[in-house]
C-alpha cells in the first residue's frame, strides 16, 4: 500500500490541452452562471421530461431555502430533502474554476453564499435547510431517506475546495463545525446514535477534511461510518418504526420499498461480496472505503475496494464507463446485465467512478484504474453536458430513438436531448465539479514515483521544485511529449501510463533515442537524475472494432467502434434511418478523419457497412427467413460525449455484425 504521507507532493497544475481548455472554460463562462441562475430561479426554465419524472415548474428554489432557513425570507422549503447539495456542488465547481479562471464578480458572490451558508448554520453545527424548515424535530431520525449526512458531506467538499481556492476560513470552519456536529451525534458510545446514512458520502468527505486539517477525529469518524454500515442490518427499519413506519411519512415516497442491499447496508462490508444497489451509492461508499484504506491501513476495506472494482469494471459496466443497468432505483442489477437502450449510466455514476478511480491510483500504481478514470472522462463524464454547457442528460443510454422513449413508457427515461435541469439535479453541479477540478487527476505520488496517468496536456510543478511540461493532441493524436525539468538534478522515478488500449503497440523515446522499457501494472518508468530530460511517447491510435464478452446477451453480434480512448456511435443526423438496419463485418474498413467544423471539431470515423432494405409498411410480419436484399455504404460515427447536439434523432453505439 502505497505511503498517505510521502514528502513529494504535486504542486499546481495549469491544464494547455485545447480540448480540456475549451471544456473547462464552458464551465467557467456558461455552466456555472446558469446554473447559479438556475439555483436563484432566475432562469426561465420548465421541466416538462425528467427521467425520475419530477418534473418541476418552480425553479430549483435551492438558494431560497438557505434563506428561508436563515430566517431572512418567508416560505416553506421546496425541493427533496437533499436540494442543498445543489448548492454545495456549485460552490465546489466554482471554486476549482476561480483557480484557472478568476472573477471578481463570481469571488464576490461565492463569498456572499458562504456567509448565507454560515447564517444557516445552527449553532451547534447543524445544516440540512429541510429538516430546519419542515422537522427539526426528525433530525437524524430516518436516515435511510433523509440524506442528512450525504448533504452536509458535499458540504465539507465545497468548503475545503472553496478555503483552499479562496482562504476564506469561514468556510472551512462550517465545514470543521458540521463535522463536530455529526461527531457528537454518531458512534457507538451511549447516547450515541449507531448507524450511517443511507447515502454514503460523508465518509470521502470527512477523509478529506482530514486532509485538510490534519484532525484525527475526522478520520476515525469516516472509519467507524465504514466499519459500522450492515452490523445490524435492521437500523433503518428500526429508524423508520420509532419514526412512524406509514408510508406517508417517508421523507422521499417508495424509500421503504427497496431492499437492504440497495443502500449496501444488508451486511458488513466486509461480507459484501457484489456491487449492488444504487450505483451512485456505490461509487461513493468505494471512494470513502479507498481514501480511509489509504490513510489506516484497513485491509478489509482495501480488500472490498479491490472485490467492488474486479465486479463493476469486469461485468457491470458499460464499454462507455457509464453503470447502473435500470432505472428502478438508478442501480445495478446483476452480471453482464447491460441492455443498451434501456441503459440508465446516471451522469452522477460516471463522476463517482472517476472519484474511485483516482483513490485507487493514490493507493496503487495500477494503469488499469488510470484506464477506467480515461474512459469516464472522455465517454461517460462528457457525454452528460451539452457543448452549450447549460443543457445536461441525467440518463446515457447506448442506443436511443425518439419514438421509443415518446411511445414506450419502458423507456421514458431515455432521453434523446439534454434538459435544461432536472427536478432531481445532482448531475449538471457534480459534472461541473469534475470539469472543473480535472487538473487533480493528472499525476498521483505512490511510493516515492511520480505518475503521469493522463494524457491532458498540461504544465506541474512538484514540491521539489521539478517541472514537468506535457504537450499533445490527444484524444484526436497519440504522440504525446514531455519536459521535464530537474534544476537540482534529484532522482526522481516517473512513471507514464500506457493505456490497456495501446499495450500491443507503442514507441517510446527518452532524450531523442528510442527505448525499450518494460511495462509494469500499466506503467513504464525512467530514472529522472539530469536538468533536463525529454520523454516521447507515441500510442496505437488506429480505429478498433470492439466486441463485448459473450456472457453480455445484449451484445452479441454486435461491435462498438473505439479510437484511443474515445467510444464512437452513429447518429440519424448523418446517417439513413433506421440505424438498426446497419450490419458491420468483423474486419470492415475504416477511415479516420478529423472535422475542426463538426461539433466543435472532432475525429470522425467511417466504417465500411451494408444496409438491409427496409421492409414495406403492412407487409407480413412474420414470413419464412430468406435473405434480405442489402446495399454497402458507409457509416458514419462520432465521438459517443458528443451526440444529441445536432438534430433530434436515433444514435445507437453497438452496431450489428
Amino acid at each position: 500500500m502505497a505511503n498517505s504521507n510521502n514528502s513529494l507532493s504535486v504542486g499546481q497544475v495549469k491544464i494547455t490541452s485545447e480540448f480540456w481548455h475549451r471544456y473547462r472554460e464552458l464551465v467557467a463562462t456558461a455552466a456555472i452562471p446558469y446554473q447559479w441562475d438556475v439555483l436563484n430561479d432566475q432562469a426561465n426554465i420548465t421541466v416538462a421530461e425528467d427521467p425520475q419524472n419530477n418534473g418541476i415548474n418552480q425553479g430549483s428554489h435551492a438558494v431560497a431555502n438557505f434563506k428561508i432557513a436563515a430566517g431572512q425570507m418567508k416560505g416553506q422549503h421546496y425541493g427533496f430533502p437533499f436540494q442543498d447539495t445543489d448548492v454545495y456542488k456549485w460552490l465546489e465547481a466554482a471554486a476549482y474554476s476561480l483557480r484557472y479562471h478568476p472573477s471578481a464578480d463570481l469571488q464576490q458572490i461565492t463569498d456572499n453564499l458562504v456567509d448565507l451558508i454560515a447564517d444557516t448554520q445552527e449553532d451547534d453545527g447543524y445544516l440540512s435547510t429541510y429538516f430546519q424548515i419542515e422537522a427539526p424535530e426528525r433530525k437524524f431520525k430516518r436516515l435511510q431517506q433523509s440524506h442528512e449526512l450525504y448533504t452536509m458531506g458535499h458540504y465539507i467538499e465545497a468548503g475545503i475546495a472553496y478555503f483552499e481556492a479562496t482562504d476564506n476560513k469561514k468556510a472551512l470552519t462550517i465545514a470543521t463545525r458540521m463535522a463536530d456536529c455529526i461527531d457528537r451525534h454518531f458512534g457507538l458510545e451511549e447516547g450515541k446514535i449507531p448507524g450511517y446514512d443511507g447515502h454514503p458520502e460523508i465518509e470521502l468527505a470527512l477523509s478529506r477534511l482530514y486532509e485538510a486539517t490534519g484532525e484525527q477525529k475526522y478520520l476515525d469518524l469516516a472509519h467507524y461510518f465504514l466499519k459500522q454500515r450492515g452490523q445490524d442490518p435492521a437500523f433503518f427499519e428500526k429508524q423508520i418504526k420509532a419514526d412512524g413506519a406509514s408510508p406517508d411519512r417517508d421523507l422521499i415516497p417508495g424509500m421503504q420499498d427497496f431492499s437492504r442491499s440497495y443502500y449496501q447496508a444488508a451486511e458488513p462490508i466486509a461480507d459484501q461480496k457484489t456491487a449492488d444497489g444504487h450505483a451512485v451509492r456505490v461509487a461513493y461508499l468505494c471512494t470513502g472505503m479507498a481514501y480511509v484504506a489509504r490513510y489506516t491501513g484497513d485491509q478489509v476495506l482495501l480488500a472490498a475496494c479491490h472485490r467492488f472494482w474486479k465486479d463493476i469494471v469486469r461485468r457491470r459496466m458499460y464499454i462507455t464507463g457509464n453503470i447502473g443497468s435500470t432505472t428502478t432505483g438508478e442501480a445495478f442489477t446483476y452480471d453482464y446485465d447491460l441492455p443498451n437502450d434501456t441503459d440508465y449510466g446516471e451522469t452522477c455514476a460516471s463522476c463517482g467512478m472517476s472519484f474511485f478511480a483516482r483513490e485507487m491510483l493514490n493507493i496503487e500504481a495500477k494503469g488499469e484504474y488510470a484506464d477506467v478514470l480515461e474512459k469516464e472522462l472522455f465517454n461517460g463524464v462528457l457525454s452528460g453536458m451539452a457543448q452549450d454547457g447549460k443543457h445536461f442528460f441525467y440518463v446515457n443510454p447506448l442506443e436511443a430513438d425518439p419514438e421509443a422513449t415518446k411511445g414506450n413508457p419502458g423507456k421514458s427515461h431515455v432521453l434523446t436531448h439534454r434538459m435544461a435541469w432536472f427536478g432531481v439535479a445532482c448531475c449538471p453541479t457534480n459534472l461541473a465539479r469534475l470539469i472543473a477540478s480535472v487538473d487533480q487527476y493528472l499525476y498521483t505520488i505512490v511510493d516515492g514515483a511520480v505518475l503521469s496517468s493522463q494524457f491532458i496536456a498540461n504544465d506541474a510543478e512538484l514540491s521539489n521544485g521539478i517541472r514537468i511540461s506535457q504537450t499533445n493532441d490527444f484524444p484526436w493524436n497519440g504522440n504525446i511529449h514531455y519536459k521535464i525539468q530537474n534544476p537540482k538534478a534529484q532522482l526522481v522515478k516517473f512513471g507514464i501510463r500506457i493505456p490497456g488500449w495501446s499495450l500491443d503497440h507503442f514507441e517510446i523515446k527518452v532524450n531523442g533515442e528510442n527505448r525499450k522499457l518494460p511495462v509494469k501494472d500499466g506503467f513504464i518508468y525512467a530514472e529522472i537524475d539530469q536538468s533536463t530530460l525529454t520523454i516521447d511517447l507515441t500510442l496505437d491510435m488506429s480505429v478498433k472494432l470492439m466486441g463485448a464478452s459473450n456472457r453480455v446477451n445484449s451484445d452479441i453480434n454486435k461491435v462498438a467502434i473505439q479510437r484511443g480512448p474515445v467510444v464512437y456511435c452513429a447518429e440519424q443526423a448523418d446517417n439513413q434511418t433506421p440505424l438498426w438496419l446497419y450490419h458491420v463485418d468483423d474486419n470492415a474498413k475504416t477511415d479516420y478523419h478529423f472535422e475542426p467544423q463538426l461539433l466543435n471539431g472532432v475525429g470522425v470515423v467511417k466504417v465500411a457497412a451494408q444496409r438491409e432494405t427496409l421492409a414495406e409498411d403492412g407487409e407480413s410480419l412474420y414470413q419464412p427467413l430468406k435473405a434480405r436484399s442489402t446495399e454497402p455504404t458507409d457509416l458514419k460515427l462520432v465521438p459517443y460525449y458528443a451526440w444529441a447536439n445536432r438534430e433530434n434523432g436515433q444514435m445507437r453505439v453497438w452496431i450489428n455484425t
